[in-house]
């Protein structure tokens, strides 16, 4: 899949997620019933990936993870926050930049219509 496949079916996901859940809940249990979903779909994905820093060539284990790997190619990370503010959106681009890649989804299960809590990060 190329990555607006990949960014489409894991969207779908989501919104699947989101119908059976709704807004509200942990952000872990989204992840998880992501990460199942992903599964049944059979959709490539690492979650709580290891993220390391950087430093004159010295990797450092600083705790940064990321909440999904979708497909080796899309960050993706979960929220359920009353609102995206910048830091979320911040720390999107900060993983994206340590990572490599290219794509990143942020995604907010807290919200009234799932559609208005994704955003999508092209770097």
């Amino acid at each position: 899949m190329i990555g607006n496949e990949i960014t489409h079916e894991s969207i779908g996901a989501a919104i699947e997620v989101y119908k059976l859940l709704g807004p509200g809940l942990l952000e872990s249990a989204y992840e998880a019933c992501l990460c199942h979903e992903f599964a049944i779909r059979k959709i490539g994905f690492q979650k709580q990936k290891p993220l390391p820093l950087v430093c004159k060539e010295i990797k450092l284990d600083c705790g940064f993870r990321l909440d999904l790997l979708v497909e080796k190619r899309i960050v993706a990370e979960l929220k359920s926050v009353d609102a995206l503010a910048p830091i979320h959106e911040a720390i999107m681009l900060i993983y994206l930049g340590l990572s490599g890649h290219k794509l990143g989804l942020l995604i907010n299960f807290n919200v009234s219509v799932l559609k208005d809590g994704v955003r999508r990060f092209m770097m």
